[in-house]
């Protein structure tokens, strides 16, 4: 797990991720890249993260890729990142292009909707909390679920 207080920078990441992948011999190297895009007058997105936990929920996600002989990778970006610009890269490293393939699915869903990642709208320069794309957790605040 990688985190960056800037927007990440796609090919340097990637290239990196693949450069160790031949260090395994395996047949499947499969990434996903996430960008900002253009929505509702954003100029950007903006990250708060909770580390320790985002830290366990992906050294869960590394036993279960273990489990089925593949790697999970995953890069997140901290702070503002811009319109067209990524703030989230994973992969899946595999013996198996099906393994990585379903593997890279779930792991993008849980993520989306359990990794404990707070997105906040930046519009004219100000970060305005945007509840319906962040994670909800118990006894945080602000950012509790809803009847927890």
């Amino acid at each position: 797990m990688e985190l960056y207080t800037k927007p990440l920078n796609v090919d340097e990441i990637t290239s990196k991720w693949y450069s160790e992948s031949s260090d395994y011999n395996y047949g499947a190297f499969i990434t996903f890249i996430g960008t900002i895009r253009e929505e509702d007058g954003i100029e950007a997105l903006s990250f708060d993260i909770y580390e320790p936990i985002l830290k366990s929920w992906f050294e869960a996600w590394q036993e279960r890729a273990k489990e089925l002989g593949a790697i999970v990778k995953m890069a997140h970006a901290i702070g503002d990142v811009p319109v067209n610009k990524s703030s989230y890269i994973s992969a899946v490293i595999s013996p198996k292009r099906r393994v990585a393939l379903e593997l890279i699915d779930e792991f993008v869903e849980d993520f989306k909707a359990n990794a404990p990642i707070w997105k906040y709208d930046v519009i004219d320069g100000k970060r305005v909390y945007a509840k319906d794309r962040s994670t909800p957790m118990s006894g945080a605040g602000i950012l509790a679920k809803e009847n927890s």
